[in-house]
């Protein structure tokens, strides 16, 4: 277990990518501003309608951002692991959360405070224009899930998911899902059932073998030419 009381912040916020290149004095001056805390699995970051005053990053554990629908089913909008970010563009509208956040596991979470972030943004460019990017890939990555939800089928969206860090060597590879089938589905925008469906059409087709939440991808080339067929 992290012990917090010795938790070095300056240190931890240098090996990001969103505070790499920034300079250590600027590193000492935010460090002090920032607060860790302990959540327990399936304690709330946040809900829709709090105030945003910080951005969050993931020390250790898991995080789900996502909302409800008015039929009560959830949708699993981003899920956040250790060294990755969330919220920094909610902070930055200076209204309410848009989604909720709640841990998938024991996690620890350091929350930079949107006042620091505001005055180091006027003090150092470079924080400024890392801070651009880091918003920019995100906003990336939603535009992907769009287009992903807009052209590919269920199907080619799960082997999407499974092939992601595959090499090209056609070696085989185990994938371990990091969070429920359930909670898997929901992020890809499927239903529960359609994703056991297609596991089981792909472990038929003997392109992969599933033992609980790791599945063993035979042979890559052949997913991947599935996947375009």
């Amino acid at each position: 277990m992290l012990d917090t009381r010795s938790f070095d912040t300056a240190r931890f916020l240098a090996r990001l990518p969103l505070f790499q290149d920034i300079g250590d004095e600027a590193l000492l001056r935010l460090a002090p501003a920032c607060q860790i805390s302990r959540l327990e699995r399936g304690a709330m970051v946040f809900h829709v309608g709090d105030p945003c005053e910080a951005f969050f990053v993931a020390v250790t554990g898991q995080v789900k951002l996502f909302v409800i629908a008015p039929n009560g089913n959830e949708k699993v909008i981003e899920l956040i692991g250790p060294g990755q970010s969330f919220a920094e563009a909610l902070m930055f509208l200076g209204k309410p959360c848009l989604v909720n956040a709640q841990a998938l596991a024991d996690t620890t979470l350091l929350a930079v405070p949107r006042q620091a972030v505001v005055d180091e943004l006027e003090a150092d460019a470079r924080f400024a224009m890392r801070m651009l990017a880091g918003l920019s890939r995100r906003l990336h990555g939603l535009v992907g899930d769009v287009q992903a939800y807009a052209l590919q089928s269920g199907i080619q969206r799960v082997i999407g998911y499974l092939l992601r860090d595959a090499a090209s060597d056609g070696e085989p590879l185990t994938v371990s899902l990091p969070v429920s089938k359930a909670t898997l589905a929901s992020r890809l925008s499927l239903t529960p059932e359609y994703f056991s469906r297609v596991l089981r059409e792909l472990e038929e087709a003997r392109l992969i073998e599933v033992d609980k939440r790791d599945i063993r991808i035979l042979d890559a080339q052949r997913l991947a030419a599935y996947q375009a067929g």
